[in-house]
């Protein structure tokens, strides 16, 4: 009896363990130092300390943030990897990436939307225009020649600017890049004119001169930047904001589930949390996993709706 116990004991008491057992993953589908990055690692050492464990931050960069969406769509269901979405990997690919591998609605498992993210417009100092109507002017004169940096096909940056093109009816060259910070590289660089950056990258580049800012894409001024007008000022009906939020595979326990939402929205709730994200554009939600799953659903058809439309093709 004693030799039978010693066999089945081990095995029962495993699986007996309390939600988190060990070190918990969020895995950012963009490389290190973009703001998709910066978010998730604003959060993981508070969220480390509401669960008792490490969270740790995993970088897996590719097709605008379908590979990391896939991979933890196939990790195990047992709420120790979780992903750090985007527009781009949970909503735009639906329609944009027929093979993308995963399903958002059937794949994953909503926690919490962390931010809504400011995205500027802006240009390289070397673009002759100091304003949305006069860069729709200079594109509508020069047919072709301008170009856009985006952090990759179908992310939050390319989208607004197939919205500018659509609603502005200018022809404007799309370059996508790996990552915000890269595509942020190109325009500090000359090497494209304008750019939709996220506010966590570009107001330091802003104030140091290295970028013109022309206007915000969200439907309503930052706080961050009151003087600047939004697009929609111009383009009645534009916005295109960006968001972060983390959601897991299908499968998870439903503990484990509430027990991330609950860390990560206190995480969120933190004072300096809360002041870091804010300071640089990004407004922290901390939702529930109801209204985090029906706002998932309204932006996978809005956003349907515009790669219809603007003929968006995957890589």
């Amino acid at each position: 009896m004693a030799i039978l116990l010693s066999l089945v004991l081990p095995a029962g008491f495993v699986q007996a363990q309390p939600f988190p057992s060990k070190p918990v993953r969020i895995v950012v589908p963009f490389p290190a130092g973009g703001p998709t990055d910066i978010v998730a690692r604003a959060m993981a050492q508070k969220m480390s300390e509401g669960l008792g464990q490490t969270v740790l931050v995993e970088n897996r960069a590719g097709a605008g943030g379908a590979l990391g969406s896939e991979a933890v769509a196939k990790s195990p269901a047992d709420g120790h990897t979780v992903l750090m979405g985007t527009i781009g990997g949970l909503a735009v690919a639906m329609s944009l990436l027929p093979n993308r591998g995963y399903d958002t609605l059937r794949d994953f498992a909503p926690i919490t939307q962390a931010v809504n993210v400011t995205n500027i417009l802006v240009t390289h100092p070397s673009v002759p225009a100091r304003s949305v109507k006069e860069l729709l002017a200079l594109a509508r004169s020069q047919p072709g020649k301008l170009n856009y940096a985006s952090s990759g096909n179908g992310t939050v940056t390319h989208l607004a600017g197939e919205l500018l093109k659509l609603m502005g009816g200018v022809d404007i060259v799309h370059v996508p890049y790996k990552g915000g910070a890269p595509a942020l590289t190109a325009l500090i660089g000359g090497e494209t004119d304008m750019s939709y950056e996220n506010a966590l990258l570009i107001v330091p580049q802003i104030k140091a001169g290295k970028a013109r800012a022309l206007a915000v894409t969200g439907a309503r001024r930052s706080p961050l930047l009151p003087e600047l007008p939004t697009i929609s000022e111009t383009l009645p009906g534009y916005s295109a904001s960006g968001w972060y939020g983390l959601v897991a595979p299908a499968a998870t326990p439903k503990d484990a589930l509430m027990k991330l939402n609950a860390a990560a929205v206190k995480a969120l709730r933190t004072p300096d949390v809360m002041e870091r994200l804010s300071s640089q554009g990004a407004e922290p939600v901390g939702s529930s996993p109801d209204e985090w799953a029906a706002f998932i659903r309204s932006e996978i058809d809005k956003w349907g709706k515009v790669v219809k439309a603007a003929r968006m093709k995957p890589d």
